[in-house]
C-alpha cells in the first residue's frame, strides 16, 4: 500500500468512526437527543443525513481564496429551528481581503417604505447580510463557542439600507476598510473588539471576518422572487487553486466527520440545557426556558437563541397537545416591523413540512383581526379558520415567531404573545366572532401557492 493510499485509508476510516459517533446523538440519552417516539427517530436519521449533506459541501467545497456563497439550509438538510420563511446563505471569508458580493433583485419599492408593486415579481420582503469572525454556530460541538468573545461581528447591511441601481442590481464591497472616497454599499470585515476571544487570549483584539451570512426572508409566495448572489475575492483573476493531492482529501474527509459530529453534538445539547426544552437544568419544578403551551419572554438575539439574526426579536415555546386539543395563540406588534412570522419545527428543530402543509404564517399570508391583534390556531386538524398552523400530526414541537426591525424599538414598544390551550371544539368561542370560515377549496389553493414557491425558493437550475 502506498503512502497515499494508507494516509486516505486513515482519513476515511476516521470520518465513519465521527459519522458513527454522530449518529449516537439520535438515541444515546448522553447525548440528549429528542425523545425516542417512532417518528422521532426516524426524522433523527433524516435529520443526521442533512448534516452530513452540509458537511460534504463545505469540508470540500469551502474555501475563501475562491469563495461561492451557498445553502446554509434549504429542505435537504433542516435544523436550528429554521425560519419557513427564509434563505440561509453563507461563504467563507478571509477578513484580511477584500471581495465584492453582487446581487439582483426584482421590484423593491416596498423596501423604501412604498407600496409593493401591483403585479410581476417582487424582491424578497427582507434581506441581511451579516460578517463576522468565528466558527458557524454548532461547529464546534460545544456550548462554549456561545461565551461572550468567541464571536464577533464585524458588520451588516440590510434592505432598508442597501444601495440598489435602477436595473436591480447592486454591489457590495466586503474589506478590512472602506478605500478613501468610497462611495455605496461596503460592510467592514475587521473590527477591533472590546474583549480578546477567550480561546485566543494571545490573538489580540483585531477580528478578522471568517464568514459572509444572511437571510432572504419571504412574505408574499405567489410573487416574491428569491435574490441571486455572488462572491468574488479582488485579486484572484487568473489564479486557480492548487491540484488536488491525498493530503488535502484526507483532510476534508475528516473535516467532513467533525462538521457533521459537531453539529449533532452541539444542537442537542443546545436544544436540551439553553432551551431547557424536556425540563429545567437545575432539575427543579418551574418554568423552562421554552414553556409548554406558552412562549418565554420575547428577547433579542443573543447566546441563547443560537446568535441568531441580529436585527431579529424572538421568542419560543413548545406545544404539545392530544389529539383533540388545540393551541390558540394571541399576538400584537405595536410598531410594525419589516418583517414578522411564526414557524413550526419538530424537536431535532427541523422545520415542519412547510410546503406540504401550512405549518408556517407570515405577516403577509395572516389575517389580522379587528381589534389589531393576530390569533393563530393550532392544531392537528383544520378548524377551518384563516390562520390554522398545521402541527403535520406531531404530539410535540417547536414554536418560533420572530420580528425583524433595523432598528430595535424602545422595550416598551416589543411584540408581545401568548397562547392558550383549549378542547378542539372549543376554538371557535376562543375567537373573535367575525374571523371568517375557510374553505377545503380555499386551503387547498393555499398549499398550491406553498408548493410552487418552495420550489422556485430552491431550485437549483
Amino acid at each position: 500500500m502506498s503512502d497515499a493510499q494508507r494516509a486516505l485509508h486513515d482519513a476515511w476510516r476516521d470520518l465513519i468512526a465521527d459519522l458513527e459517533r454522530a449518529r449516537d446523538g439520535i438515541d444515546q440519552p448522553e447525548r440528549m437527543p429528542a425523545p425516542a417516539t417512532d417518528r422521532n427517530l426516524a426524522e433523527g436519521y433524516r435529520y443526521l443525513m442533512g448534516f452530513v449533506h452540509s458537511a460534504i459541501e463545505r469540508a470540500f467545497f469551502e474555501d475563501p481564496r475562491f469563495p461561492a456563497v451557498r445553502h446554509v439550509l434549504h429542505p435537504m438538510n433542516k435544523g436550528t429551528i429554521d425560519n419557513a420563511d427564509a434563505i440561509y446563505f453563507a461563504a467563507p471569508l478571509d477578513g484580511r481581503e477584500r471581495y465584492v458580493l453582487r446581487g439582483q433583485v426584482a421590484d423593491h419599492r416596498h423596501w423604501r417604505g412604498a407600496a409593493p408593486a401591483p403585479e410581476g415579481p417582487k424582491a424578497p420582503q427582507y434581506l441581511i447580510f451579516e460578517v463576522s469572525s468565528g466558527p458557524l454556530a454548532g461547529d464546534t460541538g460545544s456550548l462554549a463557542e456561545l461565551r461572550p468573545g468567541v464571536k464577533a461581528q464585524t458588520g451588516r447591511l440590510d434592505s432598508t439600507d442597501l444601495v440598489v441601481e435602477a436595473d436591480g442590481s447592486f454591489e457590495i464591497l466586503l474589506a478590512p476598510e472602506a478605500p478613501p472616497g468610497h462611495r455605496g454599499n461596503f460592510i467592514p470585515t475587521h473590527r477591533v473588539s472590546s474583549r480578546p476571544n477567550p480561546d485566543d487570549a494571545a490573538g489580540g483584539r483585531d477580528r478578522y471576518a471568517t464568514y459572509l451570512s444572511g437571510r432572504q426572508l419571504f412574505y408574499d409566495w405567489a410573487r416574491e422572487a428569491p435574490t441571486p448572489l455572488s462572491l468574488e475575492r479582488l485579486g484572484s483573476e487568473g489564479q486557480a487553486p492548487p491540484a488536488y493531492a491525498p493530503d488535502r482529501a484526507a483532510e476534508q474527509l475528516r473535516r467532513m466527520g467533525e462538521l457533521a459530529r459537531s453539529q449533532m453534538y452541539f444542537w442537542n445539547e443546545f436544544n436540551t440545557v439553553l432551551l431547557e426544552t424536556y425540563g429545567r437544568r437545575d432539575g427543579l419544578e418551574g418554568e423552562r426556558f421554552m414553556p409548554r403551551n406558552a412562549f418565554n419572554a420575547v428577547n433579542a438575539a443573543s447566546g441563547a437563541t443560537g446568535g441568531g439574526q441580529s436585527t431579529n426579536l424572538y421568542a419560543g415555546g413548545v406545544w404539545e397537545l392530544g389529539p383533540d386539543e388545540a393551541l390558540v395563540i394571541e399576538s400584537h406588534a405595536p410598531i410594525t416591523p419589516q418583517y414578522t412570522g411564526i414557524s413550526l419545527a419538530n424537536l431535532w428543530g427541523e422545520s415542519l413540512d412547510f410546503a406540504n402543509h401550512q405549518a408556517s404564517l407570515n405577516g403577509f399570508q395572516t389575517e389580522t383581526d379587528a381589534d389589531g391583534r393576530v390569533r393563530f390556531v393550532l392544531a392537528h386538524r383544520d378548524p377551518g379558520v384563516p390562520n390554522w398552523l398545521d402541527t403535520t400530526g406531531h404530539a410535540e414541537g417547536y414554536l418560533s415567531p420572530r420580528w425583524s426591525y433595523t432598528v430595535t424599538p424602545a422595550r416598551e414598544d416589543w411584540p408581545t404573545i401568548s397562547a392558550v390551550k383549549v378542547p378542539f371544539g372549543r376554538v371557535r368561542a376562543r375567537l373573535p366572532a367575525d374571523v371568517r370560515a375557510v374553505s377545503p377549496e380555499e386551503r387547498a389553493d393555499r398549499i398550491r401557492v406553498r408548493r410552487a414557491h418552495v420550489q422556485r425558493r430552491y431550485r437549483s437550475f
